[in-house]
């Protein structure tokens, strides 16, 4: 089946709707800066309430690697999103497993240089001067399709009710993010919005068990 993460969540509501509504995952973004920042003893918090089954990831920026190693560990996140420039050395100092690297191809050339990498998944979205993602801009479709033949994939970068389809149909993804595509504002969810790209994509007839937020298959840091 196409996997489900809800990212930029910021309170126990939104996290809860995603969950009963049938995400697969919720994501937290530690990095201060962004408009949807959440303060790790937040997240830990939220993380708590959830129901079992539901993963966890915490997305970081360009942050020392043992820092993002102990704040993962501090709010019991099960997967490691690297959201910027990280190389393969850095990513390398953390389990395979758990790691999932945020990408912004531009050419076919980019996408070589990630054979470099070793990690569980890769995440394309769309890049602005200072901004790491969250720009409710389109990813490349047309490279991202490219990667999701090679390697698991989850398509970021604007996607909402109005684009899903398409960008199922064009991508063929293993997962989706979903996040300034169903917000009120940001950092705060329209349950509606998100119910109703939930339900598409769940309608969308792709079939099959969890490749990328499948809790049982994560371990190690």
């Amino acid at each position: 089946m196409t996997e489900i993460k809800i990212c930029g969540i910021t309170n126990i509501d939104d996290a809860l709707c995603a969950a009963e509504s049938g995400a697969d995952a919720v994501g937290f973004i530690l990095h201060p800066p962004s408009p949807r920042y959440i303060a790790p003893e937040r997240a830990k918090e939220i993380i708590a309430a959830l129901p079992p089954g539901i993963a966890t990831v915490g997305v970081f920026v360009n942050g020392e690697a043992e820092e993002v190693r102990q704040s993962a560990e501090d709010c019991g996140l099960d997967l490691i999103q690297l959201h910027s420039d990280e190389s393969p050395e850095y990513c390398g100092r953390f389990s395979p497993e758990r790691i999932i690297k945020a990408v912004f191809p531009r050419t076919p050339e980019d996408l070589r240089a990630l054979a470099a990498y070793r990690v569980r998944a890769f995440l394309i979205d769309s890049r602005e001067a200072g901004r790491y993602g969250g720009t409710g801009k389109r990813a490349d479709w047309g490279l991202a399709a490219r990667l999701s033949k090679e390697r698991p994939l989850i398509l970021a970068g604007g996607l909402s009710i109005e684009n899903i389809g398409e960008a199922l149909t064009a991508v063929a993804p293993v997962a989706v993010d979903i996040n300034s595509g169903i917000e009120k504002a940001p950092g705060i969810k329209d349950h509606d919005r998100m119910k109703r790209i939930i339900d598409l994509i769940r309608k969308s007839g792709v079939s099959g068990p969890k490749v990328i937020f499948n809790k049982d298959q994560v371990s190690g840091t």
